[in-house]
């Protein structure tokens, strides 16, 4: 009988957060423990995106070849082990990928999920026209896979939390209706889905984590009833703590209603425990039936973008910004299609060392010309070398213009995708949509609590309290503050109003802001639609995809009362 029908916990460890994550991680997850299975996530907005253009140039291309390496380092490894291996590496070819596998030897039984690419089909369901469009598919079709015997399950796209929840599913029986169950095993899922971002990677209190140089990847130990603990191999760095857990948990999340394919989860239910050493116990989670439609992910290449950054040194900076501008775009022939300036004010006065003192100006065209976007553009700042204003240079030399890509994101009915396993026999099988769903309803939690008063307060940074963690979904960014004692909850909940948030991040004035209050996990989670503009690829600020949001919030000055810093300080 194999492992994984064992009707104790299952130990699901992950490998991979990323395209490009530790390519040592596989081997360190086999070696290090006991495990049942081992997932590994490769996929991302902007993976989907180069993985398509990396198909349509080579259509045997449009996988994550680091995974296929490996595998042939650990394949042999993990098969001796018992160890099954689920993953979306697949991502737009997941056929190439078996295909390539089958090359390595060795006889494992493979199985394919596959029915998310729905590009040929995306004018019909209403899509438009992208270079690729790909349905986030649930877990039962790797449950099913599983339960068939394959060792290795490859997926295409598939919700990131379904490499745990498949597996789960498998060993437990659950059925469509196990709302509960599934909701919890999408949480470990969630949790463990980035890699080391649960134990003690990206972590805002990282001077906190006794061995943060290399961060052992996450274990969930998923129970029958989908209560988990959260740990990490022994003897591994890193830590695994409420807080390293909360931080992963309130990652690029929307309001309390979490939804998946498979099951809508209530946030606002889950409940965290310290269990002992690297051991964080989740329980309590509720699920409610998915809605009717599925998310789609839809890449495009949006034209091409060219980027342009100058030094201003010293004195006069505004008005050294403003006579380049006025030359500069006096200077092109034809204006690209969107010309966007930012000034960056680094410089201090009085500087002890030159790059103190300086300022930096970029300028970013795109235009569906990549002559007007490249050549025209570099050629007018080229132009202006030795005639703009006085210590002219670039960081870089002008160059050509890229393409540059544009995520949306859409929805079709459950049914819409041939959602269907490949068994390890060559057999396939159709997974049918959950017989049973729900519309969509916002679900934000309570309002502010009351300010506490009594206590005189002093200005001070947010993160002297408060967590926090930041990430992009789309051209949304999300951030997810938190804090870690119970006494200072009211104060969070109560200062994280819209307009506070405006007030601290001016950058999201005139956006829409979605504020979400999780007091079990003693959260607030803040969404700011089209902070990021079309996606990763478009590239639409600074920090493209959010990572450093939350602790450019954490940084700002707030009122704090004196009653809740014994101790933080």
């Amino acid at each position: 009988m194999s492992r994984i029908s064992d009707p104790g916990p299952l130990r699901v460890g992950n490998c991979s957060g990323f395209y490009g994550d530790r390519l040592s991680a596989m081997r360190e997850m086999l070696e290090g423990g006991e495990l049942d299975v081992l997932t590994g996530d490769y996929l991302a907005e902007l993976t989907m995106l180069i993985l398509a253009r990396d198909r349509a140039s080579d259509p045997s291309a449009g996988y994550a070849r680091t995974f296929l390496t490996q595998l042939r380092d650990c394949l042999r490894l993990a098969l001796d082990r018992g160890v099954r291996i689920v993953s979306n590496a697949g991502g737009v070819n997941p056929e190439g990928l078996v295909a390539a596998v089958r090359e390595l030897g060795l006889s494992p039984r493979i199985a394919l999920v596959r029915g998310d690419d729905l590009t040929g089909r995306a004018a019909e369901l209403g899509l438009g026209s992208p270079l690729g469009a790909h349905a986030y598919l649930g877990a039962f079709g790797i449950a099913r896979a599983l339960a068939a015997g394959a060792d290795l399950v490859v997926t295409g796209r598939v919700t990131d939390a379904s490499l745990a929840v498949g597996p789960a599913i498998a060993h437990f029986g659950w059925a469509r209706t196990d709302l509960d169950a599934l909701a919890g095993a999408t949480v470990a899922g969630h949790v463990i889905e980035c890699g080391t971002q649960a134990t003690g990677g990206n972590y805002a209190f990282f001077t906190e984590v006794a061995d943060p140089l290399h961060p052992g990847f996450p274990i969930a130990e998923i129970h029958r009833d989908g209560t988990s603990v959260i740990t990490k191999h022994p003897g591994t760095g890193g830590a695994v703590t409420v807080g390293t857990v909360t931080a992963q948990l309130v990652y690029e999340v929307g309001d309390a209603r979490y939804a998946g394919p498979d099951v809508t989860t209530r946030l606002d239910t889950v409940s965290l425990r310290q269990a002992g050493p690297d051991r964080v116990e989740i329980a309590g989670v509720r699920g409610e039936p998915p809605p009717p439609e599925l998310k789609v992910s839809c890449t495009s290449i949006g034209g091409h973008r060219n980027e342009l950054t100058v030094v201003l040194t010293g004195l006069d900076v505004e008005a050294k910004a403003a006579l380049f501008r006025r030359q500069f775009e006096a200077s092109l022939h034809t204006v690209p299609a969107e010309l966007v300036w930012s000034l960056a004010r680094l410089d201090t006065a009085d500087a002890p060392t030159q790059q103190q003192a300086s300022a930096l100006l970029t300028a970013v065209a795109r235009d569906p010309d990549p002559r007007v976007a490249g050549r025209a553009f570099s050629g007018a700042a080229v132009e202006l070398a030795l005639g703009s204003y006085p210590g002219f240079f670039a960081t870089t030399p002008p160059g050509n213009a890229h393409p540059y890509g544009v995520f949306t994101a859409g929805s079709v009915p459950q049914a819409a995708p041939a959602h269907e396993v490949v068994l390890p026999d060559g057999s396939a099988e159709a997974i049918g949509p959950p017989p049973l769903t729900r519309p969509l309803a916002p679900l934000t939690g309570p309002g502010p609590a009351p300010a506490p008063g009594g206590s005189p307060v002093r200005r001070l940074p947010l993160g002297t309290l408060a967590g926090a963690r930041s990430g992009d979904k789309g051209g949304d960014a999300n951030v997810g503050v938190w804090v870690r004692d119970e006494a200072a909850y009211p104060w969070l909940s109560a200062l994280l109003t819209e307009e506070t948030v405006r007030e601290l991040l001016p950058e999201t004035r005139g956006l829409p802001l979605r504020i979400t209050r999780l007091p079990g996990i003693l959260a607030v989670n803040i969404v700011v639609e089209g902070l990021l503009g079309l996606g990763v690829a478009y590239q639409g600020r600074f920090d493209p995809q959010a990572k450093g949001l939350g602790e450019w919030l954490r940084s700002r000055l707030v009122p704090i009362p004196e009653a809740l810093l014994e101790g933080a300080l």
